[in-house]
């Protein structure tokens, strides 16, 4: 395994998260567990270690703000001002428009077109987890998938993931558990396991989408065995359109008159519990001490009507090329984040797509992906 933990930049600046030599085995001899969080819509002022006062405005985010400043926050981190570019970005390794810079339904396709004619990660390239479970990785997906399903390969699974359980497309009702969008017929329901529709129970049906998230999550970590390094991939619904959320959340923010602000900030306040639980339950399984987290979320936070995120003082939000819809909340944390990084912030830039190259690193594995050569870089 390599020694450093590396951020490739597309840009001349590079920030390098360097393991000293003399880091016990379990820090460098054996590959970490990576936890990879990417939030859906999530404000640039809607967690409160980036708000002036967070208490005012009624943002509860105790996990997110612990994990932020004790770790390792990344304060030019950028992604692409929509999802579903954002979240081909990532898995490809490549910047969108290398990858996909348009935002319509996963299952679109061209068949005149068999090389890169389909919406989301073109079929021939390599999915981060395909690159990870050759490095000895247990993969796993929960949540939003929303980067292509025209064809299996373009799957989750596909993609190289053991497990996957969640959504293919770019929102679903949280209860109904049914796609939403102008061009999907009503009432077909998005929720899959792995190769095939998931099967709930009484109890789950018409569950809120994100608590069986949350308890999938739960379940992998439990399960998993000492025998592999462990990539959870834990992509929420929230806190994207439209804003649902349980009553008992709901409750928790009485004084916000604003109906969309108060489910926004409630739907945030779910997010940060769901990461508490993981973050604990990772603890528990004695899994912390090797786990790298990283955070992040796939675009600014929504302005337009019926949306209630906060960016401020960034210009703009989704949807925008303004900061404020493509420079968003990251950080990383975890235990096996050298020691002398905890605490820190750094400025220099990163793009998500930054993240495949990192990963493969830590996995011991060649990030090159030569699928179309003389047309499209290896990776970005």
């Amino acid at each position: 395994m390599l020694n450093a933990v590396s951020f490739f930049l597309t840009v001349s600046v590079t920030v390098t998260l360097a393991i000293p030599a003399n880091q016990t085995k379990s820090r460098v001899g054996d590959k970490p567990h990576i936890l990879l969080v990417l939030i859906d819509d999530l404000g640039w002022a809607n967690v409160g270690y980036h708000h002036p006062n967070p208490a005012e405005a009624h943002i509860d985010t105790p996990t997110i703000d612990l994990l932020a400043t004790e770790g390792l926050q990344l304060d030019q981190h950028y992604v692409n001002m929509v999802c579903g570019p954002s979240r081909a970005s990532l898995m490809s390794g490549r910047l969108p428009i290398h990858v996909n810079v348009d935002n319509g339904g996963p299952d679109l396709y061209n068949p005149k077109n068999p090389v890169a004619g389909y919406q989301g990660i073109p079929p021939a390239m390599t999915g981060l987890a395909e690159k990870l479970r050759s490095g000895g990785y247990a993969t796993h997906q929960v949540g939003k998938w929303d980067a292509g399903m025209a064809r299996t390969e373009q799957t989750a699974m596909g993609r190289g993931f053991d497990t996957s359980y969640g959504y293919f497309h770019h929102s679903c009702d949280f209860y109904a558990h049914t796609a939403l969008g102008l061009c999907y017929p009503p009432n077909i329901t998005d929720f899959w396991e792995t190769d095939k529709p998931a099967v709930l129970s009484d109890s789950q049906q018409g569950e809120y989408v994100d608590e069986l998230y949350r308890q999938r999550a739960l379940d992998i970590i439990r399960n998993h065995t000492g025998s592999s390094p462990l990539f959870l991939y834990y992509a929420p619904h929230v806190v994207h359109m439209p804003l649902q959320v349980p009553d008992s959340y709901w409750n928790l923010f009485p004084d916000i008159e604003d109906e969309c602000r108060r489910n926004y900030t409630a739907m945030v306040k779910f997010t940060d519990d769901a990461l508490n639980d993981i973050v604990q339950e990772l603890k528990n399984q004695n899994m912390w001490e090797n786990t790298l987290l990283v955070f992040s979320s796939d675009n600014g936070g929504p302005l337009y009507p019926g949306a209630a995120a906060n960016n401020y003082p960034l210009r703009g939000g989704k949807g925008s090329n303004f900061q404020g819809g493509v420079r968003v909340n990251a950080f990383v944390s975890g235990g096996y984040l050298p020691e002398e990084m905890h605490g820190q912030e750094k400025s220099g830039l990163v793009a998500l797509c930054d993240w495949y190259a990192t990963f493969c690193e830590l996995a011991d594995v060649d990030p090159n992906d030569d699928v179309m050569p003389g047309y499209l870089p290896n990776i970005d």
